[in-house]
């Protein structure tokens, strides 16, 4: 008989979608948030809510018991930040609490989130699972976290027994986007008529939400131990998710572009008088070379192996975009947001 599936973050954009996934194939689903948490994105589910958080040892191994499987869908993904350290004692730190504790636990499979930032750039072709990381230099310190955080996975798998899988996760998009996540804010903005350009310049690649969440459940089932996925179903501009999304709502998509050389000249000026200041921003030379820094990706793996076949990720921009111009918001507190 199967054993209970349990989500850590599961208030999250991906954990929640992981969650009502995992409820809508039958599984007994615990979920374990912290008390401060907002639940909306699992509200209603028939889940057993836990509360603790990734450096509660007690609450974890509580939460661990009698699970056989654990989606681990937390990260700090906020690489603007001026003071990277509370991004570390997430990614890192509090991951490496966890890890002690699910080495202990009788798990079948540990599901990791993991980034695409954790992929090496291809000159030629497509990246895959099998790509040397080569951009660290250059990657700031929330790629440098999200590679410690991985490698954190993969050594445990090779050295302590750990039943680890490693999902290397692109942007999502999607309904539910509720804080929103950082690229989803921007076609939200879009999609509001709050956007007067798009970005010339920014690629990434993409994946539906509900597509992630369904690569997550087939790993907790097929994936092989110590191994790695790519999550992500195409490479798209900016400005093609905007016009999908703008269009799908009925309002015109920004016309103008502004070149990301150009962006990336005013982030440095922006940069400078935000460390002055003491403040964060988003606009930082760090996070326009993100945009743009990646090459396409080769998800062939997941298929082959976990039999994912995701949907076009433009059907799900056309989700987000109605979830995001029908207005599902509300204001969310400083707690909800740490």
């Amino acid at each position: 008989m199967a054993g209970t599936k349990l989500v850590i973050g599961a208030s999250g954009f991906l954990g929640s979608h992981v969650t009502k996934q995992l409820v809508a194939q039958g599984d007994d689903v615990r979920v374990l948030i912290r008390a401060t948490s907002s639940t909306r994105g699992i509200d209603g589910l028939p889940v057993d809510i836990r509360h603790g958080d990734i450096f509660d040892t007690p609450a974890l191994r509580a939460a661990m018991d009698g699970c056989d499987v654990v989606h681990y869908c937390v990260v700090d993904a906020r690489p603007w930040l001026l003071d990277t350290a509370p991004m570390w004692r997430t990614n890192v730190e509090g991951l490496a609490n966890v890890l002690d504790v699910a080495v202990e636990a009788d798990l079948k499979r540990f599901v990791f989130t993991s980034s695409i930032g954790t992929i090496g750039r291809s000159e030629e072709g497509f990246a895959d699972e099998g790509t040397v990381h080569n951009w660290l230099d250059v990657g700031g310190d929330y790629i440098r976290s999200r590679v410690a955080a991985e490698e954190l996975v993969l050594r445990a798998c090779r050295q302590r027994g750990l039943p680890g899988v490693a999902m290397c996760v692109a942007n999502t998009y999607g309904p539910g986007d509720w804080l929103p996540t950082p690229h989803g804010g921007l076609l939200r903005a879009a999609v509001r008529g709050k956007v007067p350009f798009y970005i010339d310049g920014y690629e990434a690649e993409v994946v539906g939400i509900e597509d992630a969440a369904q690569a997550m459940v087939l790993a907790g089932e097929r994936g092989r131990i110590g191994e790695r996925y790519i999550v992500s179903e195409r490479f798209m501009s900016t400005r093609e998710v905007y016009e999908i999304g703008c269009t799908a709502v009925g309002v015109a998509p920004p016309k103008w572009g502004i070149p990301i050389r150009l962006l990336s000249v005013a982030a440095h000026v922006n940069g400078v008088f935000a460390r002055l200041r003491g403040t964060d921003t988003k606009l930082t030379p760090l996070n326009i070379r993100l945009m743009h820094i990646m090459t396409p990706l080769d998800h062939s793996k997941a298929v082959r192996e976990l039999g994912w076949q995701p949907r076009p990720t433009p059907e799900s921009i056309v989700a987000a975009a109605h979830f995001f111009r029908e207005g599902h918001r509300r204001p969310v507190s400083a707690q909800e947001r740490r």
